[in-house]
């Protein structure tokens, strides 16, 4: 999956927007094909680097061979936003089977009937996906009940850190709590003039993958209640989730020295990342970042570990945030059974799920994957995979305006890191009453 977009966890709202006149109305006459007859499927997917679409084709091509009477025509580079006009107008040329990395959406897909829901074709399929999936993507696949999408491969969220500097700092190993990584981040800090010749760690929100939900997934968060309300004034884990990120930018030089030196380090994606290069100690990174660092050419022994847990879940090490591309099976088609052969080859053959991971670079998205021994990988890699199997791993939910809440919530946290806002309690107050009026406003 390309990791520009997968980080885009913010930059939805466009798509959000369009979801709101996908409501196509779910089908009930789509799912009467005959999957044993000679047909054609349209698969359109969002990978678009010439690895990545030769993989899925290679994947496209192992479905076709265990069944050779189902052609699939397969269209590649297709964002939301083009998927979503093909959702609402139908027709021959369109997607049967879509892929999205876009999990903040699974709301807006399955509300709007845009998608149709799986737990029939599950069940018909004698598949349980509570068994089948690690939990974390069993959850973000599903709004309300309705199963309108299916994992297909999966990123995990953990920390690198920089052996060497481990080393000349008598730092042993990487650290298991979130006051250990205080401690460690503050002496890996080596100030230099205004600035730093090293830093420990970027704890500002507009960092590299340090957002609120990857921070806060380590406390384990309830984001709404059971009557679907925002939770992010109640539950303390948001609250120690903000503290602690706060203390962490006031104890490695505040905000604005933090961002004075973030605007003069490399970008996310080309090899000047600022972990690359060793101006960053430590980072909180997906799995993706291993292969960019070796490509680049880091010039220390990397290690790969689980971020860090409040001191009074220690008991938990090893968790981590999970997120991944979701497939699922357009309202609109016609050859429903059909597309769900290809949907379900995809995400629940094992063989399969293993062979796409490897090729892919991502984490397997079945239980089953997870433990093949088919599995390539570093084995550091294996940090990752052992997150994503993790029980007490953590995903965002789905809502109904897509990733909205999320955004709002970030909002906040650039308020509350920078100082604009200084009342964390009332902050809180008041971002989960904007969330609530949204979603409201939503239905």
């Amino acid at each position: 999956m390309p990791e520009v977009i997968r980080k885009t966890a913010f930059a939805l709202t466009a798509s959000v927007a369009l979801l709101t006149t996908a409501c196509t109305g779910q089908s009930s006459s789509g799912a009467n094909d005959d999957a044993s007859k000679e047909t054609t499927i349209n698969f359109w997917h969002a990978w678009s680097a010439p690895s990545e679409t030769k993989a899925v084709n290679a994947l496209v091509s192992g479905f076709e061979k265990a069944h050779p009477n189902i052609r699939v025509n397969v269209v590649a580079n297709m964002t939301d936003d083009k998927i979503n006009q093909a959702l609402r107008s139908g027709g021959d040329k369109a997607p049967d089977v879509i892929s999205s990395f876009t999990t903040n959406n699974v709301g807006k897909f399955c509300s709007s009937g845009a998608l149709v829901d799986l737990n029939p074709f599950f069940k018909k399929s004698g598949i349980d996906p509570a068994t089948t999936f690690p939990k974390p993507m069993n959850e973000y696949t599903r709004f309300d009940g309705n199963r309108c999408t299916v994992p297909l491969l999966g990123d995990a969220y953990g920390l690198y850190y920089n052996k060497t500097a481990f080393k000349k700092a008598g730092i042993a190993g990487a650290p298991k709590t979130w006051s250990e990584f205080e401690t460690d981040a503050k002496k890996l800090t080596i100030p230099e003039g205004d600035g730093y010749k090293q830093l420990g760690f970027m704890p500002d929100y507009h960092g590299w993958e340090t957002t609120t939900e990857h921070y806060f997934a380590q406390f384990s968060p309830t984001y709404f209640d059971a009557q679907g309300k925002s939770n992010l004034a109640k539950d303390q884990a948001f609250t120690q989730g903000f503290t602690l990120q706060k203390k962490l930018v006031d104890e490695l030089g505040g905000f604005q020295k933090l961002e004075k030196y973030r605007s003069e380090l490399g970008d996310e994606w080309g090899p000047k990342h600022p972990f690359h290069t060793g101006q960053v100690a430590m980072q909180l990174d997906g799995e993706w970042r291993l292969g960019m660092a070796l490509d680049a050419g880091a010039k220390f022994d990397i290690g790969v570990a689980p971020l860090p847990v409040p001191d009074d879940q220690a008991s938990q090490y090893g968790k981590g945030y999970i997120t991944g591309t979701i497939a699922g099976i357009a309202a609109t088609s016609k050859r429903q059974n059909a597309a769900w052969e290809l949907v379900k080859y995809m995400t629940t053959d094992t063989d399969a799920v293993v062979g796409f991971a490897n090729d892919i670079h991502n984490v397997p998205s079945t239980l089953a994957a997870l433990k093949s021994p088919k599995l390539k990988y570093d084995p550091r890699f294996k940090t990752f995979l052992d997150i994503a199997a993790n029980p007490d791993s953590t995903t965002t939910p789905a809502s109904v305006n897509g990733g909205q809440y999320l955004v709002t919530i970030q909002q906040f946290g650039y308020d509350y890191e920078s100082g604009k806002a200084k009342d964390l309690k009332a902050g809180l107050a008041s971002t989960a009453r904007q969330i609530d009026t949204d979603i409201a406003q939503a239905k």
